[in-house]
């Protein structure tokens, strides 16, 4: 099955933007201990990272899984096959 361009476009500018903002974070909390910066400072920047690229990561893994079942059952398979192969991957996240 074709995917829809101007989805993938839109999906692809949203997750480049996330981490373009991630970046930035790293960078920032990078300053943060060099100017030695409280460790509780720290900690909450490092949350607000780890909670940005959890976004970035589901964003992409809900792609994956349409992807999945569109292009398995175009090509025949089991759903509950498609599923195991997705379950692979989001197992590699978690």
């Amino acid at each position: 099955m074709k995917k829809d361009p101007v989805y993938r476009q839109e999906v692809q500018e949203e997750l480049l933007a996330r981490l373009k903002r991630i970046e930035g974070q790293v960078r920032g909390v990078s300053r943060m201990i060099q100017d030695q910066r409280s460790c509780g400072e720290v900690v909450i920047q490092l949350a607000a990272i780890k909670a940005a690229i959890n976004q970035v990561a589901m964003t992409t893994l809900a792609c994956h899984l349409a992807d999945e079942i569109m292009e398995g059952l175009a090509g025949g398979k089991e759903l509950k096959d498609i599923m195991n192969e997705f379950m692979q991957v989001f197992r590699k996240f978690t």
